[in-house]
């Protein structure tokens, strides 16, 4: 059995859960080394406090989920083939007197539900996702790596990016050419839908790009993450296409410098709140601070947003191998739109930081 497993174990035992039933590929993927995205059908792996745990997938996968590693139980199961029923039966075999049992309420749609329930209506249901966040958010030395790996390829995405930038060329013509220059790297998965803004684009924080066209005098913003392994990077860059104003300027070298101080406060015993806060009093003091509408950063992993979330409520208090996102950003509409984001590694010492693009104002001339 392997270590996640067996924590996942203890705190069944301690909190009297008979069964977790867990259905989302990535907690799948991160107790099992199995990873699939089974579409409208049934993925499951099934723990037990002290029973062999088993896996639930569509049968055309079994060999898959055998040849990741997973060495117990798969259940696999046709098209024509109500799974549910193999469900039950299994359980059964384990434990017929279910009394609690964890899911992930925030992934289980109802339909879901409703089947498991059905099965087992004399059963309580809790959530599952507090104690497998907790989980995931502590990295361990291959998760590290992983995500270095996934880091130093979206650094590469970037300085491609900018090659790219001429006068003219449009948002997707950028972003077709880095992804297809990561391709040709064996980049078969981005962490999320990239995104290069430019001008007054780039002051939408989730802006869609298209058919805009490049200009002397614009911020370029680029935002995009690689997936490796399984595990994501996220890195936001903005550079100057030529020359820039001083109100452009001035709202480059604020963001700046409360990204830095925010690395600089990522230290084992302080909390999210204080490292949100910290960067947030810098940009207010500067006027800008209702241009900065969302929190600090995420943290960062099999998701490409996971624990912790770094706001200015959170009192979490942060641990070595913690991995998250700082990336503050000030959106002035049809003035700029700024935003510069790291991925950090907590360790006994303070933050590592995993993306090396520079964060000095590049200038493409």
């Amino acid at each position: 059995m392997n270590q996640r497993l067996e924590k996942l174990q203890t705190w069944m035992r301690e909190n009297e859960i008979d069964v977790s039933f867990l259905t989302s590929s990535e907690n799948v993927f991160y107790l099992s080394g199995y990873y699939t995205n089974p579409h409208e059908r049934l993925l499951a792996l099934v723990v037990f406090q002290e029973k062999e745990p088993f896996l639930v997938c569509p049968g055309m996968e079994i060999h898959d989920a055998k040849r990741s590693g997973w060495d117990h139980e798969i259940i696999g199961y046709s098209d024509t083939e109500n799974p549910w029923e193999l469900v039950q039966q299994s359980i059964h075999k384990r434990n017929n007197k279910l009394s609690k049992a964890a899911i992930e309420k925030e992934h289980m749609n109802v339909e879901r539900f409703e089947q498991l329930s059905g099965l087992f209506p004399s059963a309580s249901f809790v959530s599952a996702e507090e104690k497998l966040r907790l989980l995931r958010m502590i990295k361990n030395e291959k998760e590290l790596k992983i995500i270095e790996e996934a880091c130093a390829l979206a650094d590469y995405a970037v300085e491609f990016g900018c090659s790219e930038i001429k006068e003219g060329k449009t948002e997707l013509d950028v972003l077709n050419a880095l992804e297809y220059a990561l391709k040709q790297k064996g980049v078969t998965e981005m962490s999320f839908a990239t995104m290069v803004l430019t001008g007054a684009n780039a002051a939408s924080p989730h802006g869609n790009p298209g058919q805009t066209r490049i200009q002397k005098g614009d911020l370029v913003l680029f935002d995009l993450g690689v997936v490796v392994d399984r595990y994501c990077s996220d890195i936001t860059r903005t550079v100057a296409f030529g020359d820039i104003n001083d109100k452009q300027k001035e709202i480059y070298d604020t963001v700046l410098k409360s990204q830095l101080a925010a690395i600089e406060a990522s230290m084992p015993g302080n909390t999210a709140a204080e490292v949100d806060i910290t960067a947030r009093k810098i940009i207010s003091e500067a006027g800008y601070g209702e241009y900065f509408p969302h929190r600090l950063g995420h943290g960062l992993g099999i998701s490409v947003h996971e624990y912790p979330s770094m706001t200015s409520t959170n009192p979490l208090v942060l641990e070595e191998g913690m991995v998250y996102t700082i990336e503050p950003g000030i959106y002035v509409p049809d003035v700029a739109g700024v935003r510069i984001e790291d991925d950090v590694f907590i360790t006994k010492d303070g933050a590592k930081v995993l993306t090396k693009f520079p964060k000095e104002l590049q200038i493409i001339k």
